[in-house]
């Protein structure tokens, strides 16, 4: 075997290692999961709430989330309940997304389950890891 082969250690590569840890946060998530929202439902409606009404495509870049999965997003959290979507009275092409009354009260509640779930996450580390982490994260990003 050549050299590079016999070194290369899959415990070490970064991809695997962001994988195992997405991985033990995906199971945290689904611990405290709020009414079956999915990860990429929980960004949306959090986005939503910062944002405000605005278009189906902005709030897909906004929330790393292709065309497609975007669309399927809001779909189902129209279908919930938690999203109204109406078409922009300016272009007609576009489709704005807002959140609706029950949508509101669900990003209430999301925020204090969201950090809960953000703390159990990053309990293994100390705070200074923690702060670290995120830092790094945000730089590869």
């Amino acid at each position: 075997m050549t050299e590079s082969i016999e070194s290369y250690a899959l415990d070490e590569q970064v991809g695997y290692l962001l994988r195992l840890a997405n991985q033990r946060h995906a199971s945290i998530f689904q611990l405290h999961t709020l009414d079956g929202l999915t990860p990429t439902q929980f960004a949306a409606l959090i986005r939503i709430a910062d944002l405000g009404k605005c278009s189906q495509n902005r709030l897909g870049r906004l929330a790393a989330m292709d065309v497609a999965t975007i669309k399927g997003v809001v779909d189902r959290l129209r279908k919930k309940g938690f999203a109204v979507v109406e078409p922009d009275p300016g272009d007609k092409r576009r489709t704005l997304i807002s959140l609706s009354p029950e949508g509101e009260t669900m990003v209430a509640r999301m925020k204090d389950v969201g950090q809960q779930i953000t703390n159990a996450t990053l309990k293994p580390l100390t705070a200074a890891e923690q702060r670290n982490l995120i830092r790094i994260l945000r730089k590869i990003s």
